[in-house]
């Protein structure tokens, strides 16, 4: 795709099917998030990448904020948990550089994905106890968001259909 077509065609996709990402095009998301720009180049985001299917069902039914509302990130083949180091960032204006840092990262990431057909969905609705507990995240670092990532089905599920009315 050209940029443009990246850009505006993105949208999030809660429906995978069931095919791996292949390592080559994993290490390109990963690299395209390594190199966003961040507080004074510090870097700040961690990343735990989930292809455990015991794990990815843990995050899809026991982190959500109301009860299973994230049940279809069971769905897809691959998980990244998005995770910041708030001692690695800074701080201006009174504002923590590190949310900014790592969705800038993340950003990158889901766009590069989009590049290569790899659809995702930014997740924010989630419980960050449960989801460090699941992972065993440091207390010190924070988890900022999470997504699915896997190539789209071509038919929504209701869910998706219904969801994608409210959250877009």
């Amino acid at each position: 795709m050209d940029f443009e077509q990246v850009i505006f065609s993105r949208h999030s996709t809660r429906d995978f099917l069931d095919q791996n990402i292949p390592e080559d095009i994993l290490a390109k998301i990963i690299e395209a998030g390594r190199i966003a720009p961040s507080f004074q180049n510090k870097q700040c985001w961690r990343y735990v990448i989930c292809r455990d299917r015991g794990i990815i069902k843990k995050l899809a039914l026991d982190s959500g904020l109301i009860g299973k509302v994230n049940f279809f990130v069971n769905h897809a083949p691959l998980v990244i948990v998005a995770c910041a180091d708030p001692a690695r960032s800074g701080k201006m204006n009174d504002q923590e550089y590190y949310l900014v840092d790592t969705a800038i990262s993340f950003q990158q990431m889901m766009l590069t994905a989009w590049n290569f057909g790899i659809g995702s969905c930014w997740l924010a609705a989630f419980n960050e106890r449960k989801v460090k507990d699941i992972l065993t995240i440091p207390a010190d670092i924070r988890v900022v968001a999470m997504s699915p990532f896997g190539y789209p089905r071509e038919k929504k599920a209701f869910y998706s259909k219904a969801i994608s009315f409210f959250a877009g």
